[in-house]
This record gives structure tokens, C-alpha cells and sequence, in this order.
């Protein structure tokens, strides 16, 4: 009962069931040959011998010289911690890209969620991909802390959409690079308004005809994508509410 419970912990952790087995006997063997692996485990030596190999590659089983004769043996099973944190760091590594895929659907609208610096650039390489000649590209936000996240990144961004020929305006929260950036509006193709002084946001809003992005500037750094022509709306509405309440 005990071996058939770890036998399932390790095919759990990712090893293939004659892995486990063999592994499990020269747990139980202590050092010991290929013979007597292939009797415990009732496997061919051949077979054993292959399955020895992919072991020594996940580090499970070393080899030991006496002599003439050539024992194996297994790891502390301690390594199988290091299989897991492995295995979850990989994960973890991965799941911006998981996520990035997962799509919440809904007739014809959607909602992505990213997270990571990498998953966040391929939001706004889109962004520059999507929208249109004369169309427009409409953002809120804080330009400095926005700029900050990747100055180098968001420079090129910004000279890239410039080159666009499409309508670019900006709502920037009060600041010294967004007053810097004022003076670079024909440089950048730009019209841009500052926000009264009080306002202060930890999220970059971006609005193009086919999708708005939530960008959430504070740890965790997050975007939110969403196509769904009504949300659209409605943003592009509040934007030229507040980009009119505004002197030039």
C-alpha cells in the first residue's frame, strides 16, 4: 500500500510509470546492478538500462565504480523537492503567456489578461499593429510612471507611433516628463493636454476603435484588453468629455 502511494506521488510529479518503478527499487535496493533492477521491477535489462539513462538526466540516479562492477544509485529522494520547485518555477515563468491566450468570451467582445513586462510590450506592439491610418489613438494616464516601467522600450514606442499617420491625443496626468513631452507634440505627431495638478492615477488607459487597454501602472504591473464595441464607446465618449472640459 506505502509503494503504490509513492509510486503515484512520483508519476504525479511527472515521471513516466517505469521511471517510478525503478526508481522506487533502487530506493529500495540500495546501491545495486542492471540484473537486479530488471528482477525487482520484473523489466527487461534493456529496458532498464534506457530507463537508467533518462533518470541519470533528471539526476535521480548516480552511478558508483567498485572494482570491475558498476553500481547504481538512487538520489536522496530530497531532489524530488527540486523536481517541483523546478517544474513551479517553469510555470510561473510561463503563465503571462497562459494567460495571454485565455480569452473570456461573450458574442462579439472579449477580455484578455496579461501580466509581466514581456506579455505587456506584446499588448502595445498590437496596439500599433490594430489601429488605422487616420483613426484615432486616445490615452489617460501618467506619462512618467508609464515611460518609467522601460524608458528604452517606451521611447522607441513613441517614436514608432509617431511614423503612424494616425490621430494621436493624450490626457497626462501633471508631471515633469509630461511637461517636457508638451514641448514635443509635432515631433511625436501629438496633441496633448495635462490633467489639473491634483490628479493622480496608477493607470494608463489607451482607447483605439477596435479594443481599449487598462494598463495598471503599481505593482503588480497588469494590462486588461477589451473589444467590445459598447466599453468602447463609452470610454471614447469620456475622453472627449474631459479633453473638451480642458483649455488648449
Amino acid at each position: 500500500m506505502k509503494t503504490n502511494k509513492l509510486f503515484t506521488t512520483l508519476t504525479e510529479l511527472g515521471l513516466k510509470e517505469k521511471e517510478a518503478k525503478v526508481y522506487l527499487a533502487n530506493l529500495s535496493l540500495g546501491p545495486t546492478t542492471i540484473l537486479q533492477i530488471a528482477r525487482f521491477t520484473e523489466l527487461k535489462r534493456t529496458t532498464v538500462y534506457s530507463i537508467i539513462e533518462s533518470l541519470k538526466q533528471k539526476s535521480l540516479i548516480n552511478i558508483e565504480v567498485k572494482g570491475f562492477k558498476k553500481l547504481f544509485t538512487a538520489e536522496n529522494p530530497e531532489r524530488l523537492k527540486s523536481i517541483l520547485e523546478e517544474k513551479t518555477s517553469r510555470l510561473k515563468n510561463s503563465l503571462p503567456e497562459f494567460l495571454a491566450l485565455y480569452n473570456l468570451k461573450g458574442g462579439e467582445s472579449f477580455i484578455k489578461y496579461y501580466e509581466g513586462k514581456k506579455s505587456i510590450k506584446i499588448v502595445y506592439e498590437s496596439l500599433l499593429e490594430d489601429v488605422k491610418p487616420h483613426e484615432d489613438y486616445l490615452v489617460i494616464g501618467a506619462q512618467q510612471e508609464w515611460y518609467n516601467l522601460d524608458p528604452e522600450y517606451f521611447q522607441d514606442f513613441i517614436v514608432r507611433r509617431a511614423k503612424l499617420n494616425i490621430n494621436i491625443r493624450l490626457l497626462m496626468q501633471d508631471s515633469k516628463i509630461a511637461r517636457e513631452h508638451k514641448k514635443m507634440e509635432r515631433i511625436y505627431n501629438e496633441k496633448i493636454k495635462n490633467l489639473p495638478k491634483e490628479t493622480q492615477l496608477t493607470t494608463n488607459l489607451v482607447i483605439i476603435p477596435k479594443k481599449i487597454v487598462i494598463h495598471q501602472l503599481a505593482p503588480p504591473i497588469i494590462i486588461i484588453m477589451i473589444e467590445n464595441k459598447s466599453i468602447i464607446q463609452m470610454h471614447r465618449e469620456l475622453f472627449e468629455i474631459i479633453w473638451k472640459a480642458i483649455p488648449d
